[in-house]
């Protein structure tokens, strides 16, 4: 069976990461287009981060 830490994705600065280096971290995986202007779900998760920042999101 295939794990979610498998697998590798591009990070903010375009570089292959794989997602074992976040196991027991608080991890929030969001699929967007690129280059999509329809995204009003960044607000909430803007609020996400600011609520959870201090416990490592």
């Amino acid at each position: 069976m295939t794990s979610l830490y498998d697998f590798s994705v591009l990070n903010q600065d375009d570089q292959e990461t794989s997602l074992e280096s976040y196991r027991g971290k608080m991890l929030l995986i969001v699929n967007t287009a690129t280059g999509c202007g329809l995204t009003p779900q960044y607000q909430g998760l803007q609020e996400l981060y600011e609520r959870y920042q201090d416990q490592g999101f």
